[in-house]
């Protein structure tokens, strides 16, 4: 049967329900796939929405429990959706969400940061954002039950978290701030009443991150965790659920020491050919210094991302992966608020909002060089994320909507991203030493951070026998494997420190991805295909490690 006439399943109906179930918990979840329905409301962030939430878990893995698998197409639904809920269930029991608070994927976060994909084309849209915008001060409120019931069972987060997030808090209460500027951009045509709605509205989500930030600075604070670790119980059950896939970590850690040395020996040897004798500082120093790698300005920024993704869209999509037509638009983008990183945003299942790269460009940052983002380009566009990710939306004939829109880990995702990385070194588009040179900079980084996170959250021995890993130290060993403004080191250390095992997920993906390639291709020898490789993979959606272990090898 061709998969465009496949029979959904009784398993098909039960991850369908699941994503309903989902869209009216978590309404934010609802408004990044494109379910309309949701974009008026927040979920309940209280423990008693927690509690509800848990709930719905415990019936889904009910049903999947009582349901047989008819193809194989079944087989990795089941075993998929049966792993990401029984980890879910797992994080709620440890008390993890009661401890949620971090400086780059928590509540805080994620409550402001849905207004980025709400739509904004006519005055139904503004009057949805106004609706929205209304129910924020009590989704927030709801996180602070959450946040003061960790604190009465002695769940709480770092102190690092709590100062770094209500400085993020204290940003968005400001009168200038993101909601004022939001609403500010309102069309001057909406009735007069709606953008008095929107600005009132504005400025009372602005109250409401300012009694956040008081809750933590005056409540939070004080009682917040002295240490950056979170243990090896904890840190197992995260990486895990990033990876969808069970590793030892004390391998992993050596491992990550390990590729770290073969990065900065890679980068070296390319550094040398850009500037003869020069060291990795040296030749950054020459590139930095050549004006014919410089953008200046985010427009120009904008501008040559467009190109860039476009240009690789056209080549790959003639010569090395079919490429279908709903996902060979990408719309690059500069994002509304300047926290630095990049990130990509799938595609609604209708395609009405196509898949977007963004950049948060930091404040007072202004030039931005070439040799250094060529690689991320294709790691947020093609053949990185929106080729993996736009595909499995694409492949509506036999994955229900759960799998192509939700299913999948970081370690999944982002390992493709890096295995993608190096895939167009291997076709050519890095043939530049510079580029190579950029490339590498994003794998050492990449590489570093395995050893960074496992090592604090671990409390392992240092690379360099000096006792074992801190905060402080994590962020003395960022600076010497990253060639970044102080800012972003900062960032980024925070993010690991409060998101454990988010980080080792982007290389240890990798890592899998490529011992799955190989493996295909010493079983199959002379008749391995890469491109076979490549569609057999990205067919699955996305998937948990494991899983896609199972599916490729048997």
């Amino acid at each position: 049967m061709a998969a465009s006439e496949r029979i959904p399943t009784d398993i098909d109906r039960i991850a369908e329900e699941w994503v309903d179930a989902l869209v009216e918990l978590s309404p934010t979840l609802g408004t990044y796939i494109g379910r309309p329905e949701a974009d008026s409301r927040f979920g309940d962030y209280s423990p008693d929405g927690l509690e509800r939430s848990a709930e719905a878990v415990r019936g889904t893995l009910a049903q999947l429990d009582a349901a047989t698998a008819v193809d194989e197409i079944d087989v990795v639904t089941l075993a998929d959706l049966r792993s990401e809920l029984t980890l879910d269930l797992e994080a709620h029991e440890a008390g993890l969400p009661l401890r949620d608070l971090n400086v780059i994927a928590s509540p805080a976060q994620e409550i402001r940061e849905v207004f980025d994909l709400m739509s904004t084309d006519d005055l139904d849209d503004w009057s949805t954002i106004s609706t929205r915008l209304a129910a924020l001060p009590g989704a927030l409120d709801g996180y602070i039950e959450t946040l003061k019931l960790g604190i009465e069972r002695g769940i709480v987060p770092a102190a690092r978290q709590v100062r770094e997030v209500a400085a993020q808090a204290h940003k968005l209460e400001r009168n200038d701030g993101f909601f004022a500027e939001f609403t500010g951009g309102a069309p001057a045509e909406l009735p007069a009443t709606l953008r008095a709605d929107l600005a009132g509205r504005a400025a009372e989500a602005g109250s409401a991150y300012a009694r956040l930030a008081a809750f933590l600075e005056q409540e939070l604070l004080p009682v917040a965790g002295e240490h950056d670790a979170v243990g090896r119980e904890i840190y197992a059950l995260q990486s895990r659920r990033f990876l969808g896939a069970v590793i030892d970590l004390d391998e992993t850690y050596e491992w990550g020491i390990e590729e770290l040395a073969r990065m900065v020996d890679e980068q070296e040897s390319i550094a040398r050919e850009i500037v003869p004798g020069a060291s990795v500082a040296e030749a950054i120093a020459f590139l930095d210094g050549d004006p014919s790698r410089k953008l200046h300005g985010t427009e120009a920024l904008q501008r040559w991302m467009q190109e860039t993704s476009d240009r690789a869209v056209a080549e790959l999509g003639a010569t090395q992966f079919d490429i279908p037509a709903d996902i060979r638009t990408l719309e690059c983008m500069i994002a509304p608020t300047q926290e630095g990183g990049i990130y990509y945003t799938a595609p609604t299942d209708d395609f009405s909002r196509a898949g977007r790269m963004w950049w948060s460009v930091p404040e007072g940052v202004t030039e931005f060089d070439t040799w250094r983002e060529l690689t991320t380009v294709y790691h947020e566009g093609v053949p990185g994320h929106h080729l993996q990710i736009g595909q499995a939306v694409v492949n509506r004939g036999k994955l229900n909507t759960w799998r192509r829109q939700l299913a999948g880990t970081s370690g999944h995702a982002e390992g493709w991203a890096l295995y993608a990385e190096r895939l167009m070194e291997g076709l050519g588009y890095l043939d530049d030493p510079a580029d190579r040179l950029g490339m590498l900079d994003g794998q050492r980084m990449r590489a570093a951070r395995v050893a960074l996170d496992i090592g604090v959250h671990l409390g392992k021995q240092r690379p360099d026998g000096e006792g074992v890993w801190t905060g402080e130290y994590a962020l003395e060993f960022l600076r010497q494997n990253v060639n970044m403004n102080e800012g972003f080191v900062r960032f980024e250390v925070n993010r690991y420190l409060g998101w454990p095992g988010q980080a080792p997920s982007y290389k240890v993906g990798q890592r899998i991805w490529e011992q799955l390639r190989d493996e295909v291709k010493r079983r199959e020898g002379a008749a391995f295909d890469i491109r076979e490789f490549h569609r057999r993979a990205l067919d699955l959606g996305g998937v948990g490690l494991d899983t896609l272990r199972t599916a490729l090898l048997g």
